[in-house]
């Protein structure tokens, strides 16, 4: 039987670079399986449904709530954004690491309901870089980019709920970094369980025979 996989759930300010981190790790590394989100928000220029996101209504998407068949959802400007149940289950037990990348609302109920999940934040060196990154990339309109910028204010106050924080300033060494983090959780007491448990089992018939 394969041993369970991991889930990580990769969070950041809107700009972060997060996006890029999460599909460079899935191209340079085969041990990772990355969840889809739901959405109720508009596709960007080349974003495809199914594969970027799961792009659907807002009565598809409160339905799916309603069956229970989300891991967590939570809204964001104006949007539902979640995770799709069935998919992450089966990847986990598969032995896959499972990324999910979603935002802060999301990754504090994903740590409620799974504890031994891996919680990253990817943050821009600075907030005049975030503001830069924001701009250049041309899809938003100065009132949205003012939105996302303030909305990354409020978001700030919950980083310490993340186990570590990835500063994104050179993209290659940020997925290095990235990926280190979750071969040194794979190491983690809380992931080892049926090991520990095993030692402990062989211990203690040696401690019996010292007796």
């Amino acid at each position: 039987m394969s041993k369970k996989g991991i889930l990580i759930v990769i969070s950041g300010f809107s700009g972060s670079g997060k996006g890029t981190i999460v599909r460079e790790m899935m191209e340079k590394y085969d041990n990772y399986a990355l969840s889809i989100s739901m959405t109720t928000r508009v596709p960007r220029q080349g974003e495809r449904d199914g594969v970027e996101y799961f792009f659907v209504t807002k009565e598809t998407f409160e339905r799916t709530i309603r069956e229970d068949g989300l891991i967590e959802y939570a809204d964001y400007c104006g949007n539902y954004y979640g995770t799709p149940r069935a998919y992450v289950e089966e990847q986990l037990n598969a032995g896959k690491d499972v990324i999910l990348e979603i935002e802060i609302q999301g990754a504090l109920k994903v740590k409620k309901r799974f504890p031994e999940c891996l919680l990253l934040f990817v943050t821009p060196p600075s907030a005049a870089e975030l503001k830069r990154r924001l701009t250049g990339r041309g899809t938003e309109s100065p009132e949205v980019i003012e939105q996302r910028l303030s909305r990354a204010y409020e978001e700030s106050e919950g980083v310490e709920a993340y186990d570590y924080i990835v500063i994104n300033d050179v993209l290659e060494s940020s997925v290095e970094e990235v990926h280190s983090l979750v071969e040194a959780a794979r190491r983690a007491p809380v992931r080892r369980e049926a090991f520990i448990q095993q030692i402990r089992k062989e211990l203690k018939e040696f401690a019996k025979g010292a007796e």
